[in-house]
Formats: C-alpha cells, sequence, structure tokens
C-alpha cells in the first residue's frame, strides 16, 4: 500500500458523491390531493398540492384519475393557482370494476415542462356500481403524456428531498461490511501465523467499522424521524442493527482490559470472528422472517425498481467505493499508530 493512488480516488469520488448527491434536483412530483375520499356520482373539486413543479408557465395541463389500465377518466376543469398548486374537478363515475369495497385511484398531472407527476392512491372512492359503462373511460394515455429525459433523482412519496441519504446511510453501511469482512480475514491470518501485524490491521479495520456503523445508526435514526416521525422505533431492523453494535463494541472493551499483548490479539481475533458470524443472522436472516418498515426486510424490498433507479445508482455505487476507500485510509492511518505503539513497546522491553 505504498501507493497512494486509491486514496486520491477515494477522495475524489467522494466529491462526485457529495456535489451530485446534493445538487441534483428531484424530479417533479405530487405532495398532496384533498379530499381523498369521495363518493361516485358527483363533482367534485380537488386541491392538488405539487413539488419542484411549473404549472403557470406550461401550456397544457392533462390531469387524469387512473382506477386501472382500461379505467381512467380525465379531469373536468382545473385551476392553476401557483406554480405547485391547482385545483381540478372530476366527475367521478358511479361503475367502477375494482375488487375491494373501497376502490383507489392514481393522479397523474403531465404537461410539457415538468412530465407526468404521478401520486399512487390518491383518491379513494366508496360505494360504487360494478355495472360497468365505457362511455365515459378513456383508453391508453401514454401517448398523450410529455416524457422528459433530465438527469434528477426520482420523487419518492414521504421520502422527498430525504431519498439523497440513500448516498450516505445506506452507502455507510455496506463500506462498513467489507471492512469487517477483511478484519475477519486479518483476524484469521493472524490466529494461522501469530503476525502481529494482522491483528493490529483487523483492530485497524474493526474500529473504523464501528464508527461507520455508529454513523450509520445517526443517519438512519434521522431519516426515521423524517419519514416515520420518531427516532426510533421496535422495529425488528433498527433493534437488530443496536445489538451488532453493541456486540462490536465489547470487542473495544475486550481489547481494553486485556494487558498481555498476545492474549489480547488471540482473544480479540477468535471475538471478532464471532462477532461477524453472529452479525449475519442478526442483520440479514432474522429482520426478513417478520414484517419490517425498514426497506430490505419481511416484504418490503429494498434497492428494487421503485426503491433505487438508474439516476441513484449513478451516485449510489460511487458513494459504496468511495466510502470503502476512505474507510480503509482511516484503517490505515490507525494501523500505523498501532504499529508504532507497538515498535515502541518492544523497544523499552529489550
Amino acid at each position: 500500500m505504498n501507493s497512494n493512488w486509491w486514496k486520491i480516488l477515494g477522495v475524489v469520488i467522494m466529491l462526485y458523491v457529495l456535489i451530485a448527491g446534493l445538487v441534483v434536483p428531484l424530479k417533479p412530483g405530487i405532495l398532496s390531493c384533498y379530499p381523498n375520499t369521495v363518493k361516485p356520482g358527483y363533482d367534485v373539486e380537488f386541491n392538488v398540492e405539487t413539488y419542484n413543479t411549473n404549472l403557470v408557465k406550461a401550456k397544457e395541463q392533462n390531469v387524469f384519475l387512473k382506477f386501472s389500465d382500461d379505467q381512467i377518466i380525465p379531469a373536468k376543469s382545473g385551476k392553476v393557482i401557483s406554480n405547485t398548486e391547482l385545483n381540478i374537478g372530476f366527475d367521478i363515475p358511479l361503475d367502477i370494476k375494482s375488487p375491494t369495497k373501497i376502490a383507489s385511484a392514481t393522479l397523474i398531472i403531465d404537461n410539457e415542462l415538468d412530465g407526468p407527476s404521478i401520486l399512487p392512491q390518491a383518491v379513494f372512492v366508496k360505494d360504487y356500481s360494478n355495472e360497468y359503462n365505457e362511455d365515459h373511460w378513456v383508453g391508453d394515455i401514454r401517448s398523450k403524456l410529455h416524457v422528459k429525459d433530465n438527469f434528477a433523482f426520482p420523487f419518492r412519496s414521504i421520502l422527498y428531498e430525504t431519498v439523497r441519504n440513500t448516498f450516505f446511510h445506506v452507502a455507510i453501511w455496506m463500506a462498513m461490511f467489507v471492512l469487517l469482512i477483511l478484519s475477519v480475514y486479518n483476524s484469521i491470518r493472524y490466529l494461522m501465523t501469530k503476525e502481529t501485524s494482522f491483528d493490529h490491521w483487523s483492530n485497524g479495520l474493526t474500529s473504523t467499522a464501528i464508527v461507520f456503523g455508529l454513523t450509520g445508526i445517526a443517519t438512519g435514526s434521522l431519516w426515521a424521524k423524517y419519514t416515520w416521525g420518531t427516532y426510533w422505533t421496535t422495529d425488528i431492523k433498527l433493534n437488530m442493527s443496536a445489538i451488532t453494535l453493541l456486540l462490536y463494541l465489547a470487542y473495544w472493551i475486550l481489547r481494553a482490559s486485556i494487558e498481555d499483548i498476545d492474549s489480547r490479539a488471540r482473544l480479540a481475533s477468535l471475538y471478532n470472528i464471532f462477532a461477524f458470524f453472529a452479525l449475519i443472522p442478526l442483520l440479514i436472516i432474522l429482520p426478513r422472517l417478520t414484517d419490517s418498515l425498514h426497506p430490505g426486510n419481511g416484504g418490503n424490498p429494498a434497492l428494487g425498481g421503485e426503491d433505487l433507479d438508474n439516476t441513484l445508482r449513478m451516485v449510489f455505487y460511487p458513494a459504496i467505493i468511495a466510502l470503502t476507500l476512505l474507510g480503509l485510509w482511516i484503517s490505515q492511518l490507525y494501523y500505523r499508530y498501532l504499529r508504532l505503539e507497538y515498535l515502541m513497546i518492544e523497544k523499552d522491553n529489550s
């Protein structure tokens, strides 16, 4: 590791992540639609609030309610109040095909400047009739929508601007896993060779990974406060993450409580291997067995097409690489400190 190219690469990629992750705008979206529960057979006026849109500047507004692919109705009237607010009127039909007692509709707002903005389950209709009549439904509207290819992050309901935390909260956990894997490798090498440099590397990598884990918990708590309304819940993913970090904090305590260098290195290496293999069921297996608010667990998928599109991937994957390289750099600095400390102790004892 005498060459510094990978350190420079890590800094450059991290600068790219910070700039792109914070500067690239979100796509236009719909924040709210009121009222959201109506009865059929009436003309209903909805007040709609949008985000990052240009409603005033747009020359043509196309607004639809979509119950299914063959059940789409256009707006009967509309009035733009501001760039992010408009009133729209719909004649809610009596006949709706739906497998549930309350039918839900997606609101679609489209213009030539913003392209289509979508709010799933924007309107709920109850007491409708199943006597389907095709007269007032329009056909496929995809040809009428304006497709925009601007580079922008996706607009996700509830997340909004906090979707950018994906580059930090999620990426730092991924980098932590890489550091822990390298740490276990060095622990195994120490147990096989009794070479202290492997123990120092393992200590440096594990310590950096613990700091990354604490940072991941902190950024996750801030994200939870915004999206769930609380810094912490009884969600299994969060609790298992806390238990895992406590296991690794015990690693620090173990090393600090043993004075003999060889005994400390041997026990710390064994404990490090145990902690890593305990991490696998705690963070990967158990959370998937029960329902969870946290993406990636209990039937709530993560990093799929609905959560991570191509624009996010262009920043998310470089973020993992950058944080991993920076984590290795920090680990190397700590390794050097441990080596100097060890050599000074050896010199004093000689």
